[in-house]
């Protein structure tokens, strides 16, 4: 049987950057829906559900953010956010949301198709290993599914991937730039980006995010996973 090329949404309101970006990734193999807007989105998302979705973060009326935690609220999609300014305070907003990467405008569109190469490949890893198992917490990467004593989280593909690796490697302490070359596959970006991830999976798999007792801080070096 041949396999289906992954689906993906391009949501941009500025026509011009929306077919450049589209026929990037038509190129590349990708089958590619485009929105003009969030309710536009939303709705072709519902009618085929895409792979994954490039999402601007600044829309007219609804914005990106909100066009996020809407499709979130409809089932797990990876998205890759477009920032039109290089503030931080955007990309982190981006990141809070749950967007699993983000790209600056003006970007390059060949780095976009990276970028979405890179996300897709964690989400269908080649490799099935078996469950992995530490204080509570089980970890199916095959199914990529997350179990919190016996409650299913809810995971963004970077959240999970970030939950793999540390139970991967308990007891040992990662910097920030390990944790992007290691879960992100990038050895350059913005290290908030590994900051804001820890906080949000802290909120979900800690007792007590504000006294975190799994993922800890080893000021000055990383991060450690404690699974006893």
């Amino acid at each position: 049987m041949e396999q289906q090329q992954p689906r993906i949404l391009v949501v941009d309101d500025d026509p011009t950057v929306a077919e450049v970006v589209s026929g990037y990734l038509d190129r590349a193999g990708y089958v590619v829906d485009r929105a003009g807007d969030g309710p536009d989105a939303l709705a072709r998302a519902a009618e085929h559900w895409p792979d994954l979705v490039v999402l601007d973060l600044m829309l007219p009326g609804m914005d990106g953010l909100e066009v996020c935690r809407r499709m979130r609220g409809q089932g797990p999609v990876p998205v890759i956010m477009l920032t039109a300014r290089g503030d931080e305070d955007d990309r982190i907003l981006g990141l809070e949301v749950g967007a699993d990467d983000y790209v600056t405008k003006p970007f390059s569109p060949r780095e976009l198709v990276l970028r979405v190469e890179s996300v897709l490949r964690r989400v269908r890893p080649a490799q099935a290993p078996g469950p992995l198992r530490a204080a509570g917490l089980t970890v199916d990467p095959a199914a990529r599914r997350a179990v919190k004593d016996g409650a299913e989280l809810a995971l963004t593909v970077r959240e999970f991937d970030l939950l793999t690796f540390f139970l991967r490697h308990p007891g040992r302490v990662f910097g920030r730039e390990d944790l992007m070359r290691e879960v992100w596959g990038w050895d350059f970006g913005d290290l908030s980006t590994v900051t804001v991830h820890v906080r949000r999976l802290r909120g979900k798999v800690e007792d007590d995010p504000a006294r975190p007792r799994l993922i800890q801080t080893v000021w000055g070096v990383g991060y450690r996973f404690e699974g006893v």
